[in-house]
């Protein structure tokens, strides 16, 4: 461990008892300090009762709930390779403990503390022959045991953008030793790949592997088709309607509905119209503002749990006031707009609509989001950069219904073109379960 290293861990040290006091203010910081005060002890568990040693383990991370669906691509493609291979999944956000228990891991729960004893801990208990980082998080002080024990380390699914903070020169003199430790990194594009080695990859250990994300969704959107979702499942038979054209506004912050709304009421003048908007956070705060906005827009409005409790009439708007739906909405749009790119959160995906062969509207600010732009290129998908222009597309794709189903093609063909990136990023990770020094039961 280098003397570095040493400063990264006295900093993680010094946190977590100002962690402990912000907890007080923030449910959701209290929600990990909790999860992650009994993390080691449940993955020791699990080994203790389930670890077997005469088959190889992969320690799958992932940051959050898009990471998580991520590995859950790659988890699954590894096991099809690698059947008896065992799994174990570990997260750092409180968001990504409610899809966790579906990743496909054999045990999961959050990422122990980065401190010498807790990861130390963990991997002597668990025993992994491949540490995995999904997407973009690296861990100094687990990379640093897990070497020390000739566990073999790669990131998959990696993006490292130009604006990225780990380029900055303060994130290199910390992260640098463990980007140096990886064995590889599979990056999702080939300018990705070119930026591994600024931060100490030798360039030999990057490849491209493709993004896993589009497998992801992909697999999901055919079982909705196969289930027949919209006929099946009642939410999405009762928000379905044919004789008006649906806008469902996914992941919004009020920056997006500032802009959102007045598209949308004005928009209601070239025919019928129902809008469906959810948050990104559902607080109380964030709903009680959207309602304001949509009555002094003059549209009727409701919430998603009084409209599921009432048999009456849909009204023209209905915001969502739950989160783990999102992704079911979608297969009822005839339009999709995807919030995050008027503020500063960052663009969320646009792939889940694509994928359902749904347009898609975002605004300006989506570099944290390539696949934007491609999928504009494509002609799946629309920049828009007021509330004007917004009103203007909605406009078009309502007048043009043949359009709409044009765009709708190029983005399911956007998709389709992006598959295959879970193979590829699972066969990276099987190359160094072949290639340990010593089966996991020797580690």
């Amino acid at each position: 461990m280098q003397k570095r290293e040493w400063i990264y861990e006295a900093a993680v040290r010094g946190i977590r008892p100002i962690l402990g006091v912000a907890a007080s203010l923030s449910p959701k910081v209290a929600q990990g300090i909790r999860g992650r005060r009994d993390a080691v002890a449940g993955l020791e568990a699990w080994a203790m009762e389930s670890r077997d040693g005469s088959r190889p383990l992969v320690w799958v991370h992932a940051p959050s709930v898009g990471e998580g669906l991520m590995a859950q691509a790659i988890i699954g493609a590894l096991r099809e390779r690698r059947p008896e291979v065992q799994v174990a999944f570990t997260y750092f956000s409180p968001s990504a403990e409610r899809i966790a228990p579906r990743v496909g891991a054999d045990v999961a729960g959050y990422l122990p503390w980065d401190v010498r004893a807790e990861v130390a801990r963990a991997l002597d208990a668990l025993r992994p022959a491949v540490l995995a980082f999904v997407r973009t998080e690296i861990w100094p002080v687990l990379g640093s045991e897990a070497s020390r024990r000739g566990v073999r380390q790669v990131l998959v699914n990696a993006v490292l953008g130009p604006g990225s903070s780990r380029l900055r020169t303060g994130s290199r003199f910390l992260l640098g030793p463990a980007y140096r430790r990886l064995d590889a990194v599979g990056a999702v594009a080939q300018t990705d790949a070119a930026r591994f080695p600024l931060l100490g990859v030798p360039p030999e250990r990057v490849r491209v592997t493709g993004d896993a994300r589009f497998d992801q969704v992909w697999g999901r959107v055919a079982r909705l088709r196969e289930a027949g979702a919209v006929e099946r499942l009642p939410l999405l038979r009762r928000l379905k309607d044919d004789s008006a054209t649906t806008v469902v506004a996914g992941s919004t912050w009020p920056a997006d509905e500032a802009r959102l709304v007045p598209a949308f009421a004005r928009a209601r003048a070239v025919g019928p119209l129902r809008l469906i908007v959810a948050p990104h956070e559902p607080t109380e705060t964030h709903l009680a503002g959207l309602e304001r906005a949509l009555g002094a827009a003059g549209m009727t409005h409701a919430r998603l749990a009084a409209v599921e409790a009432s048999a009456g009439p849909i009204p023209e708007a209905v915001i969502v006031d739950r989160v783990g739906i999102l992704a079911d909405l979608y297969a009822i749009a005839d339009v999709a707009y995807v919030g995050g790119g008027f503020g500063r959160n960052g663009l969320h995906s646009v792939v889940e609509p694509a994928a359902l062969g749904v347009p898609v509207l975002f605004g300006p600010r989506h570099g944290n989001a390539r696949e934007a732009d491609a999928l504009a290129w494509a002609g799946g998908g629309t920049v828009v950069r007021s509330a004007e222009e917004l009103e203007e597309k909605l406009v078009l794709l309502v007048r043009e219904p043949e359009r709409r189903q044009e765009a709708g093609r190029a983005a399911v063909d956007f998709v389709r073109a992006g598959l295959g990136g879970a193979a590829a990023n699972a066969a990276l990770i099987a190359e160094f379960l072949e290639e340990a020094a010593a089966p996991a039961s020797a580690l």
